[in-house]
């Protein structure tokens, strides 16, 4: 019992940390309401890295290298890494570029969605609404024998790639080569410098494999075993962030008028309904799939990858929305995600084989 309120608290302190923390870096230089979005931050290394052309989106975030490389230090030190994979890797990859299609149609993923809150969007709870119901169809799949598969022991290096390609990423903006792209304007100019950018990231990083933290895992597990473990960080996210934005008077209530976000509340719902399907599908939200892939996780590498080629998708095929509202294409790549995740989870049921 003690060991179990250990953990409880544990992740709790986590989860205040992270939203302080996510809170601040808007005060530090990041986009407002965006202090720390997973894939929005994967979007913009897609374009830093030239995949999409959208030149207003275009930089090597820091905290994504952080978050891996902070996770792969705690495994190594706690003797949690453990290289691993094999598992539909296909399947993974399509299932991000999903995610990432989803969430850049609402412009933020599931920790962007609670931060939007804190900040006053209230387009958040649109949103918020949206994974839980995506989450709650990913469970009804769930409890009918969905499994992408069984992950096997594999070689050590193979479990390093993904630490190593963020450590080439880090060099890259250390570096700063010409072939690089950089946001001189928009969300992509808008950045707290390298080192508390990498600091942060490399601290949230620890905290959350050392949590298990899981921004899609918390409404699973609540809605699925009654579980409050994971949802505790996510609440104590919210607490930390809203205090903060409170203190810096950073709160603007509305659903209006709301930084780098729109109001079109259908397809933030759908869009973060897939996210939130797609996401249980795979076993965790973007910054869960960061984090294993810091582990040595190579299937979650490989989600990782379909993130960041989703993003690119999204842009060069005008399915990403903007401030304006949803892309030219929103709804049919948004109809053709949940249209996937239905067949996949209908389909590769045990029952079913």
């Amino acid at each position: 019992m003690r060991r179990v309120l250990t953990l409880r608290m544990l992740i709790v302190i986590a989860g205040l940390i992270f939203g302080v923390l996510a809170a601040y870096m808007v005060k530090w230089g990041n986009p407002p309401n965006m202090g720390i979005c997973i894939a929005c931050f994967l979007r913009d290394i897609a374009g830093g890295l030239g995949l999409h052309r959208a030149d207003v989106v275009q930089y090597l975030r820091p905290e994504i290298i952080g978050l891996v490389l902070g996770a792969s230090a705690s495994a190594l030190i706690f003797r949690e890494f453990r290289a691993r994979g094999g598992s539909s890797s296909l399947i993974r990859f399509l299932l991000g570029a999903f995610v990432m299609i989803g969430a850049l149609v609402f412009l933020g993923c599931p920790v962007r969605a609670v931060l939007r809150l804190a900040g006053g969007d209230l387009n958040g709870i649109t949103a918020l609404a949206g994974v839980v119901v995506g989450v709650g169809v990913g469970i009804l799949f769930l409890r009918r024998g969905f499994n992408l598969g069984r992950a096997t022991r594999t070689y050590t290096a193979a479990g390093w790639i993904m630490p190593i390609l963020m450590f080439g990423l880090l060099l890259l903006v250390i570096f700063a080569p010409y072939f690089i792209f950089q946001s001189e304007e928009g969300p992509g100019s808008m950045q707290a410098a390298l080192w508390i950018s990498l600091v942060v990231g490399l601290g949230i990083g620890v905290l959350a494999q050392r949590t298990r933290m899981c921004f899609v895992g918390g409404w699973r597990d609540l809605l699925m075993v009654r579980d409050t473990y994971l949802f505790g960080g996510i609440a104590a996210f919210f607490i930390g962030a809203i205090i903060v934005n409170a203190a810096l008077g950073y709160i603007d209530w509305g659903f209006v008028g709301q930084p780098v976000a729109h109001n079109n509340h259908v397809w933030n719902f759908l869009g973060m309904s897939l996210v939130g399907l797609a996401a249980t599908l795979l076993g965790g939200c973007p910054l869960r799939q960061l984090i294993l892939s810091g582990e040595g996780d190579i299937d979650a590498g490989v989600t990782v990858l379909g993130l960041i080629v989703g993003a690119a998708i999204a842009h060069n095929f005008f399915t990403t929305a903007s401030p304006s509202g949803i892309g030219d294409n929103s709804i049919v790549a948004v109809i053709a995600g949940l249209v996937f995740c239905l067949a996949i989870g209908f389909f590769m049921r045990e029952k079913a084989a």
